[in-house]
């Protein structure tokens, strides 16, 4: 198993690609830290991971508030023993035109998917730093951190930054032994994306725009291609996004 007994601190993983992250290290040895806005969803999480065998603890975390993001990463190092990998998975999106964009819509985006991950990025690497071992983050970015989309400003905004973001904390942090990487996912079925998918007119144009493969993602590939980024195999990558998108922006189906 490549991650067994690390220490895995996931945000967002009450649900959607965060979730199936969580199962998926804790399948292959880690301790699992579940952090989310929702400590319902997050037990939950941790209690599914516990029936299959694996180990985990749940955390409520507001990755907004700096006091709030210290207090967990401080409360998943003594539950974890040692914190090896971090996913930043917690995020949030908005769907109003660049004319009809309310202020606050716009900042609370920026505020839970940049902010949000900087301070649980900061956190998590001056923790690693203090304690003097090797680590790891991957951040949640998307196909909208490379090109835009309608209606989607403050989200397309907040996934260009996420992209810089990873590469800035890649230059700064691997002299003290933290890679960073992202991963940006195509359109994936989630709990957040489900409507989409219920209506066969919208299903079919998520097919179309998918040009490689003519299907949407699942939450599952998505999490597999974190837990590369995160093992010893991608050792030599840092400061990069990889595309997991089917193809989307490879180009388009005429």
């Amino acid at each position: 198993m490549r991650f067994k007994d690390k220490g895995v601190v996931l945000t967002g993983a009450g649900s959607g690609i965060g979730r199936e992250t969580a199962f998926e290290f804790a399948a292959e040895g880690a301790i699992v830290a579940v952090g989310d806005l929702d400590l319902q969803m997050a037990e939950r999480t941790a209690a599914d991971i516990v029936k299959k065998g694996g180990r985990a603890h749940a955390f409520a975390i507001d990755v907004t508030k700096p006091d709030a993001v210290a207090q967990f990463m401080e409360a998943a190092a003594k539950r974890l023993t040692q914190l090896d990998v971090l996913v930043n998975s917690a995020g949030i999106r908005e769907i109003s035109p660049m004319l009809e964009i309310t202020h606050a819509e716009f900042t609370k985006v920026m505020d839970v998917n940049v902010t949000g991950l900087f301070l649980c990025s900061q956190a998590f690497a001056r923790h690693v730093v203090k304690a003097g071992h090797p680590a790891v983050i991957v951040n949640l970015a998307s196909t909208l951190g490379f090109v835009a989309a309608p209606s989607r400003p403050a989200y397309t905004a907040s996934k260009h930054a996420v992209v810089g973001l990873t590469k800035e904390m890649a230059m700064e942090l691997g002299e003290k032994g933290i890679r960073v990487t992202a991963v940006g996912p195509g359109v994936t079925r989630t709990p957040l994306t489900e409507r989409y998918f219920q209506d066969p007119e919208s299903a079919a144009r998520i097919r179309s725009i998918h040009a490689g493969l003519g299907r949407w993602g699942e939450a599952r590939e998505i999490a597999r291609a974190i837990l590369f980024l995160a093992s010893d195999d991608a050792s030599f990558v840092t400061g990069t996004t990889l595309l997991v998108d089917g193809g989307w922006t490879a180009g388009k189906a005429i």
